[in-house]
């Protein structure tokens, strides 16, 4: 069975920029995408990556958030600029096929199929 392994959380500043990667083993062929999570609040997609590379980010992250992807699919990277406050949440990463890959918006939950056990980023005002 496939692994995903999140590293790159941590505590920051208002204003400060983190890099989160994402190591898949054996999901060469899948989708990926971030979800983050805040205490008391749903899990939410911020970031996917279709098919064909393409990325769409949730309203909140656009202009400050980037996802990048090293040439064998295998690191799904989340590159986080002008952190704010509200950005403070456990950050899960994803990955999926079938409809976790479909362009033009960020998957449901569901969509995934595996999923890492998350790290935390935390911004302090």
């Amino acid at each position: 069975q496939g692994q995903l392994v999140e590293s790159g959380g941590g505590s920051v500043q208002s204003g400060g920029s983190l890099r989160l990667s994402c190591a898949a083993s054996r999901y060469g062929s899948y989708c990926m995408g971030w979800f983050r999570q805040a205490p008391g609040k749903d899990r939410e997609g911020v970031a996917a990556m279709d098919k064909d590379g393409v990325a769409t980010y949730t309203d909140s992250v656009k202009g400050r958030f980037t996802l990048s992807q090293d040439n064998n699919r295998q690191t799904l990277y989340l590159h986080m600029n002008d952190l704010k406050p509200e950005d403070t949440a456990m950050y899960y990463c994803a990955a999926g096929f079938g409809t976790a890959c479909y362009p033009g918006s960020i998957p449901e939950r569901y969509e995934y199929n595996y999923w890492g056990q998350g790290t935390q980023v935390t911004v302090s005002s």
